[in-house]
C-alpha cells in the first residue's frame, strides 16, 4: 500500500469516486466519510457515499447524510453508482468483509482503492492509504489527509462538523486514552475556523426517544451481571428486549460503557442477540487487550481497549463461551 499523499496527482483532475464505510456505521465512520465527501466535491469530483446498511437517526443531522445510499434498501442505485468508478475510498474499516453484502461488489471493482483507517492489521486489498492505529479516529485521519495535500483552505463548517463528531464519539467525548495532544490541536483549529461544537453534542447525545431510556434502565436492572473475582461485567440482551422496546439502529450505542464505569471493572462486554447473529462489544481499562481477546474467541477485533466480535451460537451459548474465555484470562484481569 503506497502512502496516501501519493494520490495527490490523481485528484488533480475530476474523477468518479465512491466513498464507503463499515456496516452499521457509527459517528466516526459516517463523519469521516461525509467529511471526505464534502472535501472531494469541493475539488470538483463526482462523489457518492454508500453505507453497507442503514445508520442511526441521531447521525442524520450530518451535512450530506441525506444523499448517502443505503446498500440494503437502495441496492440498484448503489450498484449503478459503482459503475465506471475510478477511485474507491474505504473509511473506518480495513477488510472488505466489514461491508457485509456490499463486499462482493467492491472486490470486483477494477479501480484505485484507497484506505483511511485506524484499526489493526489491514488487508492487502488497497493501492494507497493510511492505517494509523495511534489515531483517535478515522475522522482525524481525514483531517490530516486534507492538510497533507495542502488543501486545508477547503475545510468549511460542513467538513468541520463531520470531523468533530467522528472524533468526539470515538474518544468518548475526549476522555479515552486516545485523546492526544494531536486531537486537541485539531479541535482547536476547527474551533478557530468557527465550529460550534455544542450543537453536535446535543444532536448525538440528546436526541433519543423515551423508549431508549426505559430500555437502558431495564437492561441495567435485569440484564447486568458483575464478576468481581475477574473484574468483569457483562450485559446479555435477548432479541425479545429489542422488540419489546422497539429499538432502532444505534439505540444500543454506548451501553457497554455503563459497565466499564463500575469501580474496579477492567473488562466490559455487551452481548446482543440480533436474531441473525449475536454481536459482542468489548471495552477495557488499562492493559487488558480486547482486540486480541475478540480475535481469539469471537472472530472480531478492533482497538486495544475497544473492540467487537460476533457469534453464530445462541445467546446463552455465546454467554457461556464468553465466561469460559473470561476465566482463561483471569490472571490478566487482576
Amino acid at each position: 500500500m503506497k502512502p496516501i499523499e501519493d494520490i495527490k496527482p490523481l485528484l488533480d483532475s475530476p474523477k468518479k469516486i465512491v466513498v464507503t464505510m463499515h456496516q452499521k456505521p457509527d459517528a466516526d465512520a459516517m463523519g469521516s466519510s461525509l467529511a471526505l465527501y464534502h472535501y472531494l466535491r469541493r475539488k470538483g469530483h463526482d462523489v457518492t457515499v454508500i453505507s453497507p446498511t442503514n445508520f442511526p437517526d441521531f447521525l442524520k443531522w450530518m451535512p450530506g447524510s441525506e444523499g448517502v445510499l443505503d446498500f440494503e434498501s437502495a441496492q440498484e442505485k448503489s450498484i449503478k453508482a459503482l459503475e465506471g468508478v475510478e477511485m474507491l475510498f474505504c473509511l473506518d474499516f480495513n477488510t472488505m468483509s466489514r461491508t457485509k453484502n456490499l463486499a462482493p461488489f467492491l472486490d470486483k471493482l477494477q479501480c484505485v482503492k484507497v484506505l483511511i483507517d485506524h484499526h489493526l492489521e489491514p488487508s492487502p486489498d488497497f493501492d494507497y492509504g493510511t492505517s494509523d492505529t495511534s489515531a483517535a479516529s478515522t475522522a482525524l485521519l481525514v483531517y490530516e489527509f486534507i492538510y497533507r495535500l495542502g488543501d486545508e483552505h477547503y475545510i468549511d463548517n460542513d467538513i468541520a462538523q463531520c470531523i468533530y463528531a467522528g472524533t468526539m464519539t470515538d474518544t468518548g467525548s475526549f476522555r479515552f486514552a486516545s485523546t492526544s495532544a494531536r486531537v486537541h490541536r485539531m479541535v482547536a483549529d476547527l474551533l478557530e475556523r468557527g465550529l460550534e461544537h455544542e450543537y453536535i453534542h446535543q444532536a448525538i447525545y440528546d436526541n433519543f426517544l423515551e423508549n431508549r431510556l426505559r430500555f437502558i434502565g431495564h437492561s441495567l436492572l435485569n440484564r447486568m451481571e458483575v464478576y468481581y473475582e475477574t473484574n468483569t461485567a457483562i450485559m446479555a440482551i435477548p432479541y425479545s428486549d429489542l422488540k419489546r422496546f422497539d429499538l432502532q439502529t444505534g439505540d444500543t450505542e454506548g451501553l457497554v460503557n455503563f459497565l466499564l464505569s463500575i469501580q474496579g471493572i477492567k473488562l466490559a462486554a455487551l452481548i446482543i442477540d440480533r436474531n441473525s447473529e449475536v454481536k459482542l462489544s468489548f471495552r477495557s481499562k488499562g492493559n487488558f487487550d480486547v482486540n486480541t481477546f475478540a480475535r481469539k474467541y469471537f472472530d472480531g477485533g478492533g482497538h486495544f481497549n475497544a473492540s467487537g466480535g460476533r457469534s453464530t451460537d445462541s445467546l446463552d451459548r455465546t454467554v457461556q463461551r464468553f465466561l469460559k474465555a473470561m476465566h482463561e484470562n483471569e490472571d490478566l484481569l487482576q
